[in-house]
Order: structure tokens, then C-alpha cells, then sequence
């Protein structure tokens, strides 16, 4: 009798055991499928910019062509353009500091255009041209996916950064290296629309 009572707590042991390795196996494996989520969006998220960046070139070349426009304006978009395109972020050293680092760098292409299309209104016959009205219609749909795909990705790093901070996935994340990400933060004074006319 007593040797059928260690063998039933030998194997509620082992069963216990199991059950928690294959909850640990399973939660690890969650961790790098979610990490790939993040790292997939944020593929989508620079592709987005970089379409912005690739449209500048031929709006800056269509503006040039007028006579007289204001060269420090388009001296401010090729040099914001440049800085832009130097920032990057490796996904797996995706910290608030290097997130705030791109941010800036984003957020100054942003500004320069905006002050471009503000001297534009000087020039009611470049406003008329066909190819700047196409660019510039290109331009306000490439902010608009930059903007969705911004979303997407702090819907996924959010998915990921809860995963990994509850209990007891919390204790495998810090084993195993699988830190939080930042997230895209709205712009100081950003809750202000700016205004732009086009």
C-alpha cells in the first residue's frame, strides 16, 4: 500500500513538472513571435518614411524650377532630409533614447516641409503645375501611412512590452533578454493641429 502511494506522488510530481515545462516552453515561445510582430511593423513603419524621403528629391527639383524661390527653404529640406535618412534603429536595440533620436530627426523633415509648403503660397504658378499638385498629393497620402503604420506599431510593441512584463513571463523575459520597447510618442505641442495650407 505504501508503495502505491509514492508511486502516485511520484507521479503527480512528474505531472506537475511537465505541465509547468511545457507552460514555460510555450510562453517562451510566444516571446520571439510577438518580438517579430514588433520588428515586422517597424519594417512597415521606416518603409513609410522612406517613401516620404524618396518623394522629396523631385518635389525639391519641381520647386527649384520657379525663379526666385527662397534657396534657404529648399537648403533646410535637403539638409532635414539628410539628417532623417542617417538616423536609424536597429529593431532588437529598440530603446526610448534611440526612439526620441529618430523621433527628432523625423519631426525635423516634418518641419521643413511644412515650412516649404508655407512659401509655396508665394507662388500661385508652381500651385498650378501638374507635377507639384501629384507630389504634393503623394506627399499627404505618404504622412497619412506614416501615421497608420506609427499606430500599428504601438499596437504591437504594447502586445509585447504585457506579455512580457506579466507574472511569470516577467522571469523568463529577464533570462532570456527580451526587453520592452518604446513606444512612438506624440510630438510636444502636437495636440495643436498646425496650420498648413496648401
Amino acid at each position: 500500500m505504501n508503495l502505491s502511494k509514492g508511486w502516485i506522488i511520484a507521479i503527480v510530481v512528474i505531472a506537475f513538472v511537465l505541465l509547468l515545462l511545457g507552460s514555460a516552453v510555450r510562453m517562451y515561445n510566444k516571446m520571439p513571435n510577438l518580438e517579430e510582430g514588433v520588428n515586422s511593423q517597424w519594417a512597415k513603419v521606416e518603409s513609410a518614411y522612406q517613401r516620404r524621403s524618396d518623394l522629396i528629391p523631385n518635389l525639391v527639383n519641381t520647386v527649384k524650377g520657379v525663379a526666385n524661390f527662397e534657396q534657404q527653404t529648399l537648403t533646410g529640406v535637403v539638409e532635414a532630409r539628410a539628417k532623417a535618412t542617417s538616423v536609424s534603429i536597429d529593431p532588437t536595440k529598440m530603446t526610448a533614447a534611440n526612439m526620441q533620436q529618430f523621433q527628432q530627426a523625423q519631426n525635423g523633415l516634418s518641419s521643413a516641409l511644412s515650412k516649404l509648403m508655407v512659401v509655396v503660397e508665394k507662388y500661385p504658378e508652381l500651385k498650378a503645375t501638374q507635377n507639384f499638385l501629384e507630389l504634393q498629393s503623394q506627399l499627404e497620402g505618404t504622412e497619412n501611412r506614416i501615421n497608420v503604420e506609427r499606430n500599428k506599431f504601438n499596437e504591437e510593441a504594447q502586445k509585447y512590452n504585457s506579455f512580457i512584463r506579466r507574472f511569470p513571463n516577467n522571469m523568463f523575459a529577464g533570462m532570456f533578454g527580451f526587453e520592452k520597447k518604446a513606444y512612438f510618442e506624440a510630438t510636444a505641442g502636437a495636440e495643436k493641429a498646425p496650420e498648413v495650407k496648401f
